[in-house]
């Protein structure tokens, strides 16, 4: 008859260790696999993203019309700078939403001016003390001409029918925007000052955007009225 081999207490204990051990182990690896943090989201600039970079002016230009009011305040000051803060919320939201850097800020429509002492020959400076591109406010510019040459056109943020803001042009001016990149065309008036040469609404800026832009590089902006 043949004998069963049978291991001693110590042989047990060792056993029993090792595959301690290796079970462990194996808990280990799979606890520090299940707990790793996934990788951090990354977040697009201005200098990324076309989009960005339009949010990231549209914040600019309503930082820089607030900076302009608060500079040089009357009785409605207060009430035109809550409403361009709301606008800047609603902006960082729209930032957030579309994976840009929240709270970017770039001017991208025109540099800003010194406010000149006394007004400009052929016009008269705008409501946030600066005057035009060209030594002119919007009242210098005739009917049907080119003006604002060289500027990019984005959007206010603000709600409402077509409409657009200036710094050159007092409102009741009627401007013509054409975005020359697919040739849509919105004529809207201008009801309240901004900080830059045109800004659109939000329902002006739909009827001549590209898809999922925010910015306007190659504008064609005319008064007609």
């Amino acid at each position: 008859m043949s004998r069963r081999r049978t291991l001693g207490p110590k042989k047990k204990l060792a056993l029993l260790l090792s595959a301690a051990t290796v079970a462990g182990g194996g808990a280990f690896v799979m606890a520090t696999t299940s707990n790793a943090s996934p990788p951090a989201a990354t977040t697009k600039s201005a200098a990324d993203s076309t989009v960005c970079q339009g949010l990231a002016t549209a914040l600019g230009n309503n930082e820089r019309f607030i900076a302009g009011q608060r500079a040089n305040p009357d009785a409605q000051s207060e009430a035109r700078i809550a409403n361009r803060e709301a606008v800047i919320a609603q902006i960082k939201v729209q930032q957030e939403a579309s994976g840009c850097t929240v709270g970017e800020s770039a001017q991208g429509s025109q540099p800003a001016q010194p406010a000149p002492s006394q007004p400009a020959a052929g016009g008269q400076a705008g409501q946030d003390g600066q005057a035009g591109q060209d030594g002119q406010a919007g009242g210098g510019a005739a009917a049907g001409e080119q003006v604002c040459n060289g500027s990019t056109v984005t959007l206010s943020g603000e709600a409402g029918a077509p409409a657009a803001s200036s710094n050159q042009f007092p409102a009741g001016t009627r401007l013509k925007v054409t975005n020359l990149d697919n040739d849509k065309s919105t004529t809207v008036e201008v009801t309240s000052v901004s900080g830059s040469c045109v800004l659109l609404n939000n329902a002006a800026f739909e009827q001549v955007r590209e898809p999922g832009k925010f910015l306007i590089r190659r504008a064609l902006i005319e008064k007609v009225g």
